[in-house]
């Protein structure tokens, strides 16, 4: 299949293909006689993995990581669980944060009177956050 047929089936975008290709994350096909590049079921199957982890929020190089596990041909469920709870992990994080900047947020916006003047308690607590104790 050429480049508009896999990134279609693995619901990306054709530049997408070509970025993983450059980061070296999926293996450049071989063309055909015409110069274009013919993917295989193996090229979308690593394709729809990748773009999979981007949707968990993995980072390319940790992508990497576990397409080199995988390569091997020896890797483990067990060390595949443990990338994978870091992954969780770090996501959960995220959260955490995420909510105590919707909180933050969610305060400032209840001082803010949203009246037609300058003087705007959000503008005062985002440049001087200690005396309206607003961030945390």
């Amino acid at each position: 299949m050429r480049r508009g047929e896999i990134a279609r089936q693995a619901e990306c975008h054709p530049e997408t293909v070509r970025f993983y290709e450059r980061h070296g994350l999926l293996p450049a096909p071989p063309r055909s006689e015409a110069g274009h590049r013919i993917y295989a079921p193996a090229h979308l199957r690593r394709l729809r993995f990748i773009v999979r982890c981007r949707a968990l929020g993995f980072a390319l190089e940790e992508i990497r990581s576990l397409l080199d596990l995988v390569d091997r041909g020896d890797c483990t469920c067990a060390e595949i669980r443990e990338r994978t709870m870091l992954q969780l992990d770090a996501v959960r994080r995220k959260i955490r944060d995420l909510q105590r900047m919707q909180q933050t947020l969610g305060e400032l916006i209840g001082r803010c009177s949203g009246e037609e003047t300058p003087d705007c308690a959000v503008l005062e607590a985002l440049f001087d956050p200690e005396p309206a104790n607003a961030c945390r």
